[in-house]
């Protein structure tokens, strides 16, 4: 897979299949419409393209309002490139391409670096300043161009479009075990490890804290979670805690997990995976470090009784 940062330097592609769009979680949605695009593709013997942008639209049009990422761009690179895509754009959306008309982006972008033979994407994509470039916009423009236009119907599970938005809301209220179903995988991040207090190894619960490697990247609820880790290819099952340690009075968001079983050589300053498999509790105050304990202990409990369920899942979306 050739990514490229630079259109201008994209040697000239022809006939391809061409999507576009931010593909934020890249959810069950984008998910049918990246097989509809490699199918096709595969059937005519031709190339395979796709056109992104980064960071997200939203972010730039919208200062003040920024909007957490559900995943990095080197998380979607990764997914794009199961998927058979040969080319991939990625366009530093600023103010300056933010003025760019949709007639212009085609023109001068799409039929000049891509000439495509069809153009596939979503139902809700828009494109080109103030959002000008619709799906209707798309047809109109194509019957007087040389590729065609496929516009896909939304996804649903269980009556819900499947979205963004909607997998956005439920991680911020904590339901991942929800979420998985729209992205049909659990929901986490990279993260760098990092130094802690050494609070949880005087409690019998020695902790890593982490901080994920995208700085704009969605956090879930407080509370404590059932996880999933990889650490250099291994996998851990553990528990984590997302808050502020009410228990200690503590002032600053921290992020900490526990493994049952431990790795053995030194992780700190080590990039770590963490997925979110389900919600154990809310954070809460206890009165008294016996009485945190003795919490920590039905927590791994609660947790371990789960691992069963969730090894079989986890390893049939993996």
């Amino acid at each position: 897979m050739e990514v490229y940062k630079d259109f201008r330097k994209i040697k000239k592609i022809s006939n391809c299949f061409l999507t576009m769009g931010t593909f934020d979680g890249c959810h069950l949605g984008h998910q049918e419409l990246f097989k509809s695009i490699s199918n096709q593709a595969i059937q005519s013997n031709d190339a395979q393209a796709l056109i992104t942008y980064y960071p997200h639209p939203r972010n730039i049009l919208k200062k003040g309002d920024s909007l957490k990422s559900l995943m990095s761009i080197k998380e979607k690179l990764k997914i794009f490139e199961t998927y058979g895509f040969d080319y991939v754009l990625i366009i530093s959306f600023n103010n300056s391409f933010s003025n760019v008309t949709a007639s212009d982006f085609l023109h001068n972008i799409v039929i000049k670096y891509f000439n495509p033979q069809k153009v596939i994407i979503g139902y809700d994509h828009h494109f080109g300043k103030n959002r000008e470039g619709s799906s209707s916009f798309l047809k109109k423009f194509s019957k007087n161009s040389n590729f065609n236009i496929e516009i896909l119907n939304p996804i649903k599970y269980k009556d819900k479009t499947v979205s963004s938005s909607l997998i956005r809301e439920l991680i911020i209220n904590g339901e991942v075990s929800i979420a998985r179903n729209y992205l049909n995988r659990f929901y986490g991040f990279d993260a760098i490890v990092v130094s802690g207090s050494g609070r949880g190894s005087n409690l019998g619960f020695p902790t890593a804290n982490f901080i994920p490697v995208e700085k704009n990247q969605l956090i879930p609820m407080s509370g404590v979670y059932f996880i999933i880790v990889t650490i250099n290819s291994n996998k851990y099952f553990g528990m984590c805690n997302l808050g502020y340690r009410p228990t200690f009075n503590g002032k600053q968001f921290v992020m900490e997990a526990h493994f049952f079983e431990f790795p053995k050589k030194d992780i700190y300053n080590k990039k770590i995976n963490i997925k979110f498999l389900d919600r154990i509790r809310n954070e809460r105050k206890f009165s008294n470090i016996k009485e945190l304990t003795e919490h920590l202990m039905k927590d791994k409990k609660t947790c371990i009784n789960l691992m069963q369920k969730y090894k079989r899942i986890h390893d049939d979306t993996n």
